[in-house]
């Protein structure tokens, strides 16, 4: 992968971050700033260590995975980018104020399952792995601070729309993977 396809690929991982942090931003009236933070810290720390132990557990695999690798990575973008697109379409929970310690930890935990399966493309793909991790999560923690202030600011903004553009540049990269 190139420097440009591993900012979009942070980008589409992000978006869950921004979406969680914009349904948070607009719960939110104390604390703003400290929450925000704490917020976007997390997502952006979870985001950057799953593709870490996704390209971990991928290198035990490795020598079986190699001659399949672009079929792979084609695979776990698409379904991936399907995946937002058909996210995109569902009804939504009502989202809850959420800020102490577990509660931050499972939405850092339940918005990076998909940066974990990224970290396999990324070593299929001979990607350096500390790069990568480290461009997703920052996207991940700005994402989440836009997010955050934005649900601050703005009341209704249509989340399914970047749930389908996060999803067509997931697709687009498993197309790409294939050249």
């Amino acid at each position: 992968m190139t420097l440009i396809d591993i900012i979009f690929l942070a980008v589409a991982l992000g978006i869950d971050c921004l979406v969680v942090s914009f349904s948070q931003g607009i719960i939110f009236k104390n604390n703003r700033i400290k929450n925000s933070l704490n917020l976007a810290l997390t997502m952006g720390l979870f985001q950057g260590l799953m593709p870490v132990i996704g390209y971990i557990g991928t290198n035990s695999l490795y020598n079986l995975l190699v001659p399949f690798s672009k079929w792979i990575v084609f695979a776990i973008f698409f379904v991936l980018g399907l995946k937002f697109i058909l996210e995109a379409f569902k009804p939504k929970e009502e989202e809850i104020q959420c800020i102490g310690f577990k509660c931050l930890m499972s939405l850092g935990i339940a918005t990076s399952i998909d940066a974990l399966v990224a970290g396999a493309s990324i070593r299929l793909t001979h990607t350096s792995i500390l790069l990568s991790a480290v461009i997703i999560g920052a996207c991940s923690f700005f994402m989440s601070i836009i997010g955050f202030w934005s649900g601050n600011f703005i009341k209704n903004i249509p989340f399914k729309y970047l749930e389908v553009i996060g999803g067509f540049i997931l697709i687009l990269l498993a197309v790409k993977s294939m050249f």
